[in-house]
Order: structure tokens, then C-alpha cells, then sequence
């Protein structure tokens, strides 16, 4: 089995300032703990970053840039997208077959658009996911709080069964890339 870690849209515009995201700068201190347990097990780091237009994650503006404090090392992986899923209109299936990856873990940022997302996109796929629980995040809306949004997929992405391969998730400290 090999394994590929997708860290979604932990950028600066999400990170810092007027859309700070919940707790973004723990949460990027466990992506980071994750992102070390991957490398060690010799797996894909994949930094995927989101791109907007007229400004917002703009390609090249500081917004778009990956957070401050986010590890990154010259052999990860990077690639840009422009919908919450990581998979649409990009290169990521064909790198993930490139490098025969056959499960993935899965962090980041907004939990109920790009993580929720993706995570989905991956399980029709047929990619088994490990969602690292407390490696996700998001900003409160009108209706919830961060954190019932956190929970709220946490629960919800691992009750999805129609696709074959499951989500279960893991916290950070818990997570094993042992494969």
C-alpha cells in the first residue's frame, strides 16, 4: 500500500486576517506533525492550494500564498485548483496512479467545502480515507460554530458507505503511516 497526504488550502488568506479560519494555527501545527509522520514513512506529501479570481487567493498574491509556519519540504508535491474538489480539473488522480497511491489522509482547510469535498470525490474513486480530525478547519457561519461544523463532518464523512471504501478518522497523534 502507498499512501499520499493531501493538505488542502492551508494558505495565508485563510489563515491570517479577516478569514482566519478556527484555530488555524494549532491546526497547522498538527498538519505539520502529519506531514512529518508521512515523509518518515516514505509517503506523497501533496500541498494543494486553492486560486480565486478578482483578488481573493488570487494566483501569486499573498492570500494565495501557504501559511506562515506550515512546513514544506522541496520533495512535496504541489498543485492548484479552482473548486472544492481537489480532483476536478486537475492533475492529482493522475499523480496519485503515477505514484500508485492507494490511500490517502486527508487535512486542511475549509471542512465543509474542499475537505468535505475531496474526501468524497476520493471515496468514489475508490481511495480509502483517513481524515485526521483535528488536522481540519473552518470558519463559524451564521447558523454554526466552527467547531459543530468540524464535528459535524468528522461524523458525517465516516458514516458514508455507498461508495466501498470508507473514511475513518484519526487524530494527529494517533495518526500511523505505517504502509
Amino acid at each position: 500500500m502507498k499512501t499520499a497526504l493531501l493538505i488542502i488550502d492551508v494558505q495565508q488568506g485563510l489563515c491570517e486576517g479577516e478569514h482566519q479560519a478556527f484555530e488555524s494555527q494549532a491546526v497547522i501545527g498538527r498538519i505539520n506533525r502529519v506531514s512529518a509522520k508521512a515523509r518518515v514513512a516514505d509517503a506523497i506529501v501533496i500541498f494543494i492550494q486553492h486560486e480565486g479570481k478578482a483578488g481573493y487567493l488570487e494566483f501569486g498574491t499573498d492570500d494565495w500564498q501557504l501559511a506562515h509556519g506550515l512546513q514544506v519540504e522541496p520533495t512535496d508535491l504541489r498543485l492548484r485548483k479552482t473548486t472544492p474538489d481537489s480532483f476536478h480539473r486537475t492533475e492529482l488522480e493522475a499523480v496519485l496512479k503515477r505514484h500508485a497511491v492507494t490511500h490517502l489522509v486527508i487535512c486542511g482547510m475549509h471542512t465543509e467545502f474542499c475537505v468535505d469535498t475531496t474526501t468524497r470525490r476520493a471515496l468514489a474513486l475508490a481511495y480509502p480515507v483517513v481524515l485526521v480530525e483535528d488536522g481540519h478547519t473552518t470558519e463559524s457561519n451564521a447558523h454554526l460554530t466552527a467547531a459543530q461544523i468540524i464535528q459535524h463532518h468528522n461524523v458525517t464523512l465516516t458514516n458514508i458507505s455507498s461508495f466501498g471504501p470508507r473514511a475513518q478518522t484519526v487524530t494527529s497523534e494517533d495518526l500511523r503511516i505505517d504502509f
